[in-house]
């Protein structure tokens, strides 16, 4: 086992190597671009002294030496944790993840908590009593969640509760924080009503589109564990089916489940930036946004190697709790 989780945590290690290189490689295509649109916010109209602020900016972003040096010194600054400083804010942008790291983790585990909420009990109802209506409504339902995009779901649930008879909406421009300790605090203050009443809206929406695809997965794997040798032996012994459900078959479904759900854990801070926009909620997805707007190159750089890093050490404690749910599997 020890083997194995050393041999995978190499491997991780290059996974994120080669996604550090592409991430240098692709934000260097066009250069040139971003250098310009950030020499021209100085609103320099003099020809030399524009071109002494292209010059200005390419030494803040590291471009002004051959594309060896700057490999060098990017693997060099990340291998420390420096991955540059914002232009908008002027901060270290590891700081200003770090500051903004708790409201996308808080709606991301809400999330999975509203999605395993529905989708285990529904898959398994719809997999023990398939092809009744149940289980056609069941499926109806899913499929409907799985083929409405995000944005449009969250937006029509903004314009359903603020209109007549129910009038209500939240207070988006309000943000305060769930916790008072890092890394969910953001300075602004703790009001667990006020951060209840921001987050439950999006963690609905992004939860039920999140259970859709657990509930199918989970169904499926149900309908072919129940049809297995041993689970027709528990039945031939008269064992009650509460006991069959979720003693024999569950466990053993969850198994390809549990790799979908690392999936979306591993995304927890990246899949929310439809839902962070609408509801104005300051975590990294509503941050990233900004940023594009405002060619915000180290941000951009450094929000996908963080997103790299977190999905592939989840998927890693996605193989490893693999042995806990079938102890038939042994790790080599």
């Amino acid at each position: 086992m020890q083997q194995y989780i050393l041999q995978r945590v190499l491997l991780n290690l290059l996974v994120i190597f080669m996604v550090a290189t592409l991430v240098f490689l692709v934000l260097r295509i066009d250069t040139d671009f971003v250098v310009t649109q950030q020499a021209a916010q100085t609103q320099i109209t003099d020809p030399g002294a524009t071109e002494r602020a292209r010059d200005i900016v390419r030494a803040d972003l590291g471009l002004d030496g051959s594309i060896f040096v700057q490999y060098r010194t990017y693997l060099w600054n990340i291998s420390h944790l420096d991955l540059g400083e914002s232009f908008a804010a002027r901060e270290d942008v590891i700081d200003e993840i770090g500051n903004r790291i708790g409201p996308s983790l808080e709606l991301g585990l809400l999330q999975i908590m509203v999605a395993l909420l529905v989708a285990v009990p529904i898959g398994i109802i719809s997999a023990i009593r398939q092809d009744t209506v149940i289980d056609y409504v069941l499926r109806f339902f899913s499929i409907a969640l799985l083929g409405i995009p995000v944005f449009v779901l969250g937006v029509l649930v903004l314009l359903l509760v603020a209109r007549d008879p129910i009038g209500y909406t939240p207070p988006l421009t309000t943000y305060r924080d769930l916790l008072p300790f890092p890394p969910f605090e953001t300075g602004r203050g703790v009001d667990v009503w006020v951060n209840l009443q921001i987050m439950f809206m999006p963690a609905i929406i992004g939860g039920l589109g999140t259970g859709a695809i657990i509930m199918r997965f989970l169904r499926s794997q149900m309908l072919e564990v129940m049809r297995q040798d041993y689970v027709r032996t528990a039945w031939s012994k008269g064992l009650q089916e509460r006991v069959i459900i979720l003693r024999h078959a569950l466990k053993n479904a969850l198994i390809p489940v549990l790799t979908v759900v690392g999936l979306l854990l591993g995304t927890l801070v990246s899949a929310n930036v439809v839902l962070e926009t609408i509801f104005v909620i300051p975590g990294i997805g509503l941050w990233v946004v900004n940023a594009i707007g405002q060619f915000d190159y180290p941000v951009i750089q450094g929000v996908v190697l963080v997103i790299a890093v977190i999905l592939v050490f989840v998927n890693l404690l996605v193989d490893i709790s693999y042995a806990w749910l079938d102890p038939r599997i042994r790790f080599g």
